[in-house]
């Protein structure tokens, strides 16, 4: 019977993204760990004698968020830059394996959110004529490299352009 490859193994021909992003997607998952939780707390409060049937799934959801989910999203990813094509790799549960030609790409975006920034990440947005997936974005980068690679694929659509 063939085997099931789990996507949280990265693949040896891509490049992992930087490892503070595994920080990132804690904070994030905190973020909405706080929020479950102050909806638990309302629930517990308003419904009087059911002790526990919001605050436990919502620990339980926020532990999950916390620790178990950013170690699997931060396995499941990573890219690799070629000569003439970016192939960005992710997903736990839906999975994609997206390969832009750079030839085709038509401009190009480094984004920082506010905790991105302050942790030195950024976001590498490639933008494609068409409508469906004409936008692949790449979260997790250092932003030095995520700028450094946006001047090479610069690079390349120059040479395509001539």
């Amino acid at each position: 019977m063939d085997e099931i490859a789990l996507p949280d193994i990265q693949e040896p021909d891509l490049t992992p993204l930087d490892p503070r992003y595994k920080r990132v997607l804690r904070i994030v998952g905190a973020i909405y760990a706080a929020v479950f939780l102050l909806a638990a707390t309302i629930g517990e409060i308003a419904l009087d004698g059911w002790e526990g049937v919001f605050w436990i799934p919502a620990l339980i959801l926020g532990a999950l968020l916390v620790f178990g989910l950013p170690g699997r999203r931060y396995r499941s990813r990573g890219y690799r830059l070629g000569a003439d094509e970016l192939r960005v790799v992710k997903g736990v549960w839906f999975h994609s394996d997206i390969t832009v030609p750079l030839g085709r790409v038509q401009h190009i975006d480094v984004g920082q959110g506010p905790i991105e920034r302050a942790n030195g990440l950024a976001t590498l947005v490639l933008h494609t004529a068409g409508t469906d997936n004409a936008s692949v974005s790449l979260e997790g980068l250092a932003h030095e490299d995520a700028t450094a690679m946006r001047d090479e694929v610069r690079e390349v659509m120059r040479a395509f352009m001539q």
